[in-house]
């Protein structure tokens, strides 16, 4: 991780969200209502697996994502469930030219990305429980014990720095709703 804050992390916004809660939906729903040239913008992760069609990212293999640590590529990076994960500096430079940005991070990671981002707001979509499961199991992507794992974590409380601003973002109603809150939020950032 670079040691410098960039400018402009007043207008980062870090979501965050237990796997399955839509977080990837809501960021696909956001970029549908952006107004004309509005300055809002949604980092894309790099991650050492396949992601699919239904998120934003771009798979690395373990030795290509080694590679682009070691030469400073990422903003941030972290380790979950036996993969990586990076948001690549393109984010420092979308910051200083008055972008507002969101990441769709980790909450076991917000210490880091507050440390490097103090101005960050962290957004954290909230789920029922019960909709959770449903919604993994949904996706196919884990079997009964790990979708068992991934509920147990998302009940778990996560570490917030101080002075780190917090918003919480229900979606358990349409994700339309939950995407404008979202969006309301990204906007809030622009005026600030």
């Amino acid at each position: 991780m670079n040691a410098y804050a960039p400018a402009g992390g007043a207008r980062l916004i870090y979501l965050m969200g237990a796997s399955g809660s839509g977080k990837d939906t809501l960021l696909r729903l956001l970029r549908t209502h952006l107004r004309g040239d509005e300055p809002v913008l949604v980092a894309h992760r790099y991650i050492t697996r396949d992601s699919g069609a239904s998120e934003d990212a771009l798979r690395l293999t373990d030795d290509e994502f080694g590679r682009r640590a070691a030469l400073g590529c990422f903003a941030l990076r972290w380790s979950s469930h036996g993969l990586h994960y990076g948001i690549g500096i393109e984010i420092d430079a979308w910051l200083s030219c008055g972008a507002a940005v969101i990441i769709n991070g980790s909450r076991a990671h917000l210490e880091q990305a507050h440390a490097r981002y103090p101005d960050l707001t962290a957004v954290e979509i909230t789920v029922d429980p019960a909709l959770l499961a449903r919604r993994l199991a949904g996706r196919g992507r884990e079997n009964a014990e790990q979708i068992a794992q991934r509920l147990s974590r998302a009940t778990q409380a996560f570490p917030v720095p101080q002075r780190c601003r917090l918003m919480r973002v229900s979606n358990d109603a349409a994700p339309e709703t939950a995407a404008a809150a979202l969006l309301d939020i990204a906007r809030a950032k622009l005026a600030a």
